[in-house]
């Protein structure tokens, strides 16, 4: 699974506007026509691709909750979470 939030350089609590600011910043220093690395053209595209993403709240939160089920940061925390509200969801 691609780490959008580290595509962009942020982490996962990041405000809107902190997308909107880190694509800016990445898009334009990754850009095909600014810069001529031969990585530029793919690197732009998973910048497009990430602030897609994070910048729609729906698709956002269904890829924050893939994230957190698939335990990549905090395993044992992220773990934790999903019994708690699985838990929680078996008792009511």
């Amino acid at each position: 699974m691609k780490d959008h939030y580290a595509v962009l350089g942020l982490e996962a609590d990041a405000s809107l506007a902190e997308v909107k600011s880190a694509y800016r910043k990445n898009a334009s220093k990754f850009h095909p026509d600014k810069n001529s690395a031969p990585d530029a053209p793919t690197r732009f595209r998973e910048i497009q691709e990430a602030y897609e993403l994070l910048s729609d709240a729906t698709r956002r939160q269904a890829y924050d909750e893939n994230r957190r089920r698939s335990l990549l940061e905090n395993p044992l925390e992220s773990a934790l979470g999903i019994w708690k509200n699985y838990i929680n969801k078996v008792l009511q």
